[in-house]
């Protein structure tokens, strides 16, 4: 089981459209597995991101949760969704 910080940033970025500072935000927001966003709302994780960092967060924030819930939840992912952009309203 992945249990160090490191080592669970370094999976976060395995996601598509998940760096560095994506990364440190999901594990802020307390998440420490890719598991623990499988039931997870875009609209929640963005809103919490928001209250979190006490100001308004870009929109494109939210294009990349719904891709990771997307990523986490799709063994055969298609190529086009993986892409946070294609996500957008």
């Amino acid at each position: 089981m992945i249990s160090a910080k490191p080592d669970i940033l370094k999976s976060f970025r395995t996601l598509p459209g998940v760096g560095k500072s994506i990364a440190e935000d999901l594990w802020n927001m307390g998440y420490r597995s890719l598991d623990e966003m499988k039931s997870e709302d875009p609209e929640d994780m963005y809103l919490r991101l928001e209250e979190l960092s006490g100001q308004h967060v870009d929109r494109c924030m939210l294009y990349v949760f719904r891709c990771v819930v997307y990523c986490v939840n799709t063994v055969k992912r298609d190529p086009h969704l993986e892409k946070w952009w294609n996500w957008k309203d």
